[in-house]
């Protein structure tokens, strides 16, 4: 079996996290393998990034509706089939969003572990036609530590890669009036974690799906959740600066810092506690929250191997059986 920091490689030879990181540094300046490109594989359908139509509703759902697309989500996600959002239910309603996501969970029946934040990124929100990042829920069924091996049970469309910052709190952050501030949350963190989120959704064709904010409706499109070795004294770490750099199969794909986390990953995290509480969740000690991809969209697909390089931060891998 392997030990702490140690991880096989394709052929099964055991190697330490250093190793595997000198072997990947090595590949950044050759060129990609011929079927990736800077999105990774172009596996996202057919509506390329930027070019989702607005459907034509922007009024809210009806309670009665709102039921229903929770239904209809939550089903496929058991099931693990894709399905299509009828025409009649397709609204950009940011309100209908927020009583979709956050009733999902309770029909799923799935117990939360933490929240993550979708589309914290500028550039992301281009290539989405999203006007502001929208919230979702880690579960605790689908947060694997590094060096993971993820099976299909946990995707029906997409593997939708994305580098984060996350952490782990350890002070409640209870329901109140006035939003809480950078620091007070500052001091409320346990852990800095680098972490790899994974997106689905039940809905076809990823860049189209803004039209109707279907993947917003789709708990923000998080599927899957890496973690990387937590960071107790994580303080002194330029944040925002910090460098990551995502390799599928060892080819190196794209670099991306933390400022894409909203200018800063505290900054985000402050975004995500403050959107919960207002919604009247309080966020517990414990609980983990990632704040959004450095990175944008790396597209995968079974039998892929994702390698992020956090630099002096460490290594997060995920392998899709």
């Amino acid at each position: 079996m392997p030990q702490a920091g140690e991880r096989p490689t394709e052929v099964g030879v055991l190697v330490s996290d250093q190793e595997r990181l000198l072997s990947l540094r090595a590949n950044k300046k050759k060129p990609r393998l011929p079927y990736l490109t800077d999105r990774g594989r172009l596996n996202h359908g057919p509506t390329p990034p930027g070019a989702s139509i607005p459907c034509e509703r922007e009024s809210e759902l009806t309670q009665e509706e709102v039921r229903e697309v929770i239904q209809l989500i939550a089903d496929s996600r058991r099931n693990r089939t894709t399905v299509v959002m009828p025409e009649r239910l397709r609204t950009r309603s940011w309100k209908s969003v927020d009583e979709v996501m956050l009733n999902l969970e309770i029909a799923l029946g799935w117990k939360p572990a933490g929240w993550k934040v979708g589309a914290a990124s500028m550039a992301v929100r281009i290539a989405e036609n999203l006007p502001n990042p929208s919230p979702g829920r880690l579960f605790e069924r689908s947060i694997f530590q590094s060096p993971a091996t993820i099976s299909p049970e946990f995707f029906i469309n997409y593997r939708v890669c994305e580098s984060e910052f996350a952490f782990q709190l350890c002070k409640d952050f209870e329901v109140r009036t006035a939003p809480y501030a950078e620091e007070e949350v500052r001091d409320g963190i346990d852990s800095l974690i680098p972490a790899l989120e994974i997106g689905d959704s039940v809905f076809e064709d990823w860049y189209a799906l803004p039209g109707y904010l279907g993947a917003m409706y789709d708990n923000a499109g998080g599927a899957a959740f890496v973690m990387g070795k937590p960071i107790k004294d994580w303080q002194g770490i330029d944040l925002p600066n910090s460098n990551i750099d995502i390799y599928v199969n060892g080819s190196y794909i794209k670099s991306g810092t933390g400022i894409e986390a909203m200018g800063d990953p505290v900054t985000s995290l402050t975004w995500m506690i403050n959107y919960a509480v207002a919604h009247g969740r309080a966020v517990k000690s414990g609980e983990i929250i990632s704040t959004g991809t450095c990175t944008g969209h790396t597209f995968v697909a079974p039998g892929d191997l994702v390698s992020l390089d956090f630099g002096a931060l460490g290594l997060v891998e995920a392998k899709f059986s």
